[in-house]
């Protein structure tokens, strides 16, 4: 059986939905600004984030591994003004 959801539970998840694509993007950002203070495995880390909500905004596989091996943040703040 499936749980049951409150219809504030409901609306709660019908808003991330809808919103999913802004909310990618402003993370996108956010871990833009991470890139340029991290180092090492956290940077990993942060790229591996950053290439899921890439994805998330559409953004093709071949550019998301570009811009991971150029590893420039500049650049990624470029491709993400331009999507904006």
């Amino acid at each position: 059986m499936e749980p049951q959801r409150s219809r504030y539970q409901d609306k709660v998840i019908r808003n991330y939905y809808r919103n999913r694509e802004d909310i990618a993007r402003q993370r996108s950002q956010e871990l833009v600004g991470d890139l340029y203070l991290s180092t090492g495995k956290k940077r990993e880390q942060v790229w591996k984030n950053l290439a899921g909500h890439l994805a998330a905004l559409g953004m093709p596989a071949d550019q998301i591994e570009h811009l991971r091996s150029t590893d420039n943040p500049a650049l990624v703040a470029d491709v993400l003004k331009k999507l904006a």
